[in-house]
């Protein structure tokens, strides 16, 4: 068995099942806020109201994860392999990426608004800039994954030169201040380009929902969760010991947001309403992710299944309902019926696992096999050097 299948094996055991349960609720109030957008039930409306926070809960989940990542190799003393970190991303995110995208830019159909953003946004993960629904409304919901992208790009680089500088310490302080920073562009973006805007939904969207600047909360969050369990071990022994009651605080936080949000478009959530969101779910994931705490192993085949397809859900679930409407509607579907909701989410489960077993695996084993390779290189360079030096 190579180096890698052995180090995969031992994570699928350290598996933390509770993950796979907050991946899971975040596709799916994603799925239920987006699918309001077309002819649905009237619950969907209420239910769906607060599904906006999905993308915040996995912008937490990214910061934990990656910065975790990062945590742990400087805290064992060693260097950020960058080519191997970027090799694992790439493989993980852009092929199935870019299928969806051909989708949409070769298969007219498939898009469910009007108009797409320039081709060239989409390549460089910079759409979510200056994002006009009214004019490119098309695969809009790819801004999330824009920030994420350059969230990868740039956090190893930072903890290197934090490392190198030797200046750990120092990057609690810039999170904090990137955190604070996010108030005030907020409100400068606010009084500048919103409130007096002819269209204010469409520019509250495109210069306080979209931006990078605007919506770094939820990544710092996870961020500074990972930093504090790495580096501080005693504070997650202390959220251990009474995870359920973390738990409950995370999901209380989250109440008051909803009813803080209730206007997402209110200056209140506008301000307020991010940070708040972002710490309510940095708390439940600072709790489940103990064992402390009643989620922490409690495996369920729904959850993991539906959290191993939440990527492509992701990018393909709007032009996936597009279509699937637009197809039973003939057949004398009623669009706002349960039966039509049952069937696009069925639609959409079918065409994430297809992406899943066409795109997405194929792609992880040839990432798998590259690392292999990269494994055994570095093993045989290591036991060159250490010849060489002793001869």
């Amino acid at each position: 068995m190579s180096f890698q299948k052995k180090i995969a094996g031992a994570a699928l055991h350290d598996k933390i099942a509770s993950l796979d349960h907050l991946r899971a609720l975040a596709i799916i109030l994603v799925f239920i806020f987006h699918y309001r957008m077309f002819k649905h039930p009237e619950w969907v409306d209420t239910i769906g109201h607060f599904g906006w926070t999905g993308v915040d809960l996995f912008f937490v989940l990214s910061g934990y994860l990656i910065a975790g990542q990062l945590f742990r190799t400087i805290a064992k003393g060693k260097a950020i392999d960058l080519k191997t970190f970027f090799l694992k991303r790439f493989f993980r995110i852009i092929p199935v990426y870019l299928v969806v995208l051909s989708l949409y830019f070769f298969i007219p159909a498939f898009r469910e608004r009007e108009a797409l953003s320039p081709l060239w946004k989409f390549l460089t993960f910079t759409q979510n800039f200056g994002l006009d629904l009214s004019h490119h409304g098309t695969f809009s919901h790819a801004w999330s994954l824009c920030i994420e992208e350059q969230f990868y790009l740039l956090l190893p680089f930072l903890v290197t030169g934090f490392v190198y500088f030797k200046a750990g310490k120092k990057g609690f302080y810039l999170v904090v201040l990137l955190f604070l920073a996010g108030f005030a562009i907020r409100l400068i973006s606010w009084n500048k380009w919103v409130v007096d805007a002819n269209d204010f939904v469409m520019a509250w969207y495109q210069w306080i929902y979209y931006p990078t600047y605007c919506r770094l909360d939820g990544l710092l969050t996870g961020v500074s969760v990972a930093g504090l369990y790495q580096f501080f071990p005693h504070i997650k022994n202390i959220v251990s010991k009474y995870g359920n009651w973390w738990l409950l605080a995370g999901l209380a936080l989250l109440t008051v947001a909803y009813f803080l949000c209730d206007n997402p478009y209110s200056f209140g959530a506008t301000i307020f309403g991010f940070p708040l969101v972002a710490i309510g779910y940095g708390v439940v994931l600072a709790a489940v992710v103990c064992p402390g705490c009643i989620l922490y192993k409690f495996s369920s085949r729904i959850s993991s299944g539906i959290a191993t397809l939440s990527y492509s859900i992701y990018l393909s679930h709007k032009g996936v309902i597009h279509l699937t409407q637009g197809l039973l509607v003939k057949w004398g579907i009623e669009g706002d019926s349960i039966i039509m909701f049952l069937f696009c989410a069925g639609a959409v489960v079918m065409a994430a696992l297809l992406l899943r077993y066409t795109i997405e695996k194929p792609f992880l084993r040839l990432r798998e096999r590259m690392l292999d390779k990269r494994t055994t290189s570095h093993g045989k360079e290591s036991v060159e050097m250490v010849l060489k030096n002793t001869a």
